[in-house]
């Protein structure tokens, strides 16, 4: 539609819950002469890829650039229509006539605005489905000064207005009553519409409810609605309503009473409600100040905090809240979807690591290196990815300059940071930002549960490398013993078997013997037939098999050590230059492991790795569970 009569302007900040079915009740309208534009704020969800498929245009502005009315005055800039209705990305019309009622009264000329009715959702508080029933009523109304109200979560303006006095960008809140207020007092009408309903869903925990207000209160003073006395009447009008409201909640008149929340929940909900109403309001009544600084108005107007587990030191982990880290130039910002639960991760719990003995590593840290996610956000120079592109990361992060770095040798790097382990937080976390040089991206229709698998498959790709050095040839078949059969050795084994070479798998676990019942793999639950394999491959990290492998191989084997730690252990190498054997070690993985396994992962079996998947607010089971070794791997969901 090239010249629409309206444009639907629709503000966005990490709306992907909402978003879709805003759209879709948008495109049953019966007045369809209308274009949707969407204005996003720097989300960290999806949002941006779901107004991609679904609105006529997407605009982006920076987070730390936001206020309401710039973020409106950029997307009306791009608009066409001669009407613009303007509707929170939490929103749903209530039928299809809602568009049609809310452009209806500008048939009158001195119309400048028109604002409709909004109703709470049923996981709405109930004290601000109270607010909304009071200041939305069912009577249509022609507002006059001095009484100057609208509400831009539900409105429409008219375009040739706008040209004149666009939405002032300075305000914390409350544009929409300042535009109104302006042609108000010139003559113009705004009108009340009550039959243009929607319901307006606020998800807000208490510190945002806080902040709200508080930004309003800031604005109501700015543009003259309010003054310094009202702060002393806001707590009075507040606990009114709260006995207002308690008495509402349980009288016959409420009918959704049958499903009301318990008289205790209730008493609580609507106490916490008003007080922290009462509390943002009042000092944003006090407060006269500017947000001149970027960084500052950021945090005013967004919430930027997610839920992590953050281990605290040795037996000391919680779901914490904390702050979504800042994107530097060069960093991207994951959101995490996926991440899998490995055996360094619950060392880093029992402070068994040696980097946290030798004090290389230090808490608290967020822990997790196996994850998977999209890129949300990009810092300048990141030019590889595209937003909400699905990746892995790399868990090994060298600095890339230094002498050893220059020969790809990023293990002896001094300025390393490991993922989820040494210096960097990691993926057990709903956001992790990371360097872009390190960001893998996946191809299309990647399973995000699979590719949390990545991260150990490159470690296993870098130490069959390791291992095939050390071969005159690697076209013949080798004899293979993968001594452990846990999640890294279920990798290594279905690889090697892959190339091409004859694999026996040894555990003493039946369990994990059995996810191999399918598979022309061997294998054996002992190790006294070690002598039989010219290449032996240690998965365990245990001292002992690790000894018996030492004395029991053939003449001429190579023996790969992948697992970790072998504690404090005297051996004797007699056997091993006796007999012209080969120890190669190999730990961590690089950028072309990582490549390699991203094709490699799609070949192998996983089912058994994705049997168990548990939400990350219950990773202290998941911890449990891994223990026990009844799941091959256990998978948190993050988001």
């Amino acid at each position: 539609m090239s010249h629409p009569e309206i444009s639907v302007v629709i503000r966005t900040f990490n709306e992907e819950k909402f978003l879709p079915a805003l759209l879709d009740a948008l495109s049953r309208q019966s007045l369809r002469d209308f274009e949707t534009i969407v204005v996003d704020s720097g989300s960290m969800d999806r949002t941006r890829q779901i107004a991609a498929q679904k609105a006529d245009k997407l605009l982006r502005i920076q987070s730390h650039d936001f206020t309401f009315g710039h973020s409106l005055n950029v997307g009306i800039r791009s608009a066409t229509g001669r009407y613009i209705a303007i509707v929170s990305a939490h929103t749903l019309p209530v039928d299809s006539e809602w568009l049609a009622k809310l452009i209806e009264p500008f048939h009158d000329n001195q119309t400048a605005m028109v604002y409709g009715r909004q109703r709470g959702g049923e996981d709405s508080k109930f004290s601000e489905i109270q607010d909304m029933r009071r200041t939305f009523g069912s009577k249509h109304e022609v507002l006059r000064p001095p009484r100057f109200f609208a509400n831009n979560a539900n409105s429409a303006i008219r375009s040739d207005l706008w040209q004149q006095h666009p939405f002032d960008e300075s305000l914390p809140g409350l544009e929409d009553i300042e535009w109104a207020k302006y042609w108000m007092e010139l003559g113009y009408q705004v009108i009340y519409e009550p039959q243009a309903a929607l319901y307006h869903i606020h998800e807000e925990n208490w510190r945002q409810v806080r902040r709200r207000y508080h930004r309003e209160a800031m604005a109501a003073r700015w543009i003259g609605i309010k003054n310094l006395k009202h702060a002393l009447f806001t707590p009075v009008i507040e606990a009114i309503r709260t006995l207002f409201d308690l008495g509402y909640g349980l009288s016959p008149f409420n009918k959704s009473r049958g499903k009301a929340r318990k008289f205790l929940d209730l008493v609580r909900e609507v106490t916490l409600f008003r007080t922290n109403k009462t509390m943002g309001t009042v000092k944003g009544l006090l407060d006269g100040k500017g947000i001149e600084d970027s960084v500052a108005r950021q945090n005013f107007f967004f919430d930027r905090t997610c839920k992590a587990v953050v281990i605290h030191g040795p037996g000391r982990a919680s779901l914490d809240e904390v702050k979504v880290p800042e994107v530097n130039p060069g960093d991207v910002l994951i959101r995490v979807a996926y991440e899998s639960i490995c055996a360094t991760d619950l060392e880093i719990f029992d402070g068994t690591l040696g980097y946290y003995k030798n004090g290389m590593a230090k808490y608290p840290i967020i822990p997790g290196h196996e994850f998977s996610g999209r890129a949300v956000a990009f810092g300048p120079n990141v030019k590889h990815l595209q937003d909400g592109d699905s990746v892995v990361v790399e868990c090994i992060q060298s600095c890339g300059v230094c002498p050893e770095c220059k020969r790809d040798n990023w293990i002896a790097c001094q300025s390393r940071t490991e993922l989820g382990v040494i210096g960097r937080n990691g993926g057990y976390s709903e956001f992790v930002v990371v360097p872009g040089r390190f960001v893998h991206r996946l191809p299309s229709g990647f399973d995000l549960r699979k590719a949390s698998l990545c991260e150990p498959m490159a470690v296993v790709l870098k130490g069959v490398r390791r291992l095939e050095h050390t071969w005159q040839t690697t076209s013949d078949s080798k004899r293979c013993a993968v001594v452990g059969a846990g999640p890294l050795g279920n990798l290594c084994a279905q690889t090697l078997a892959l190339k091409g070479h004859h694999v026996t798998v040894f555990d003493r676990n039946p369990l994990r013997l059995g996810y191999f019942s399918d598979s022309n793999l061997s294998v054996l639950d002992d190790l006294k037939q070690l002598s039989e394999f010219e290449v032996l491959v240690e998965v365990t990290g245990d001292p002992d098999a690790l000894e018996v492998m030492l004395h029991k191989s053939p003449a001429g084997a190579t023996i790969l050590l992948l697992g970790l730690p072998y504690a404090h252990r005297q051996f004797t190498f007699e056997n091993i230059v006796a007999y012209d054997k080969t120890v190669v070690g190999s730990v961590g993985s690089s950028a072309k492991d990582f490549e390699d396994a991203i094709a490699f992962v799609p070949q192998l079996e996983t089912t058994a790795f994705t049997e168990k998947i548990l939400p990350l607010s219950d990773f202290k089971h998941a911890w449990e569970l891994a223990r026990t070794h009844k799941y091959l791997k256990l998978i948190l969901k993050i988001s």
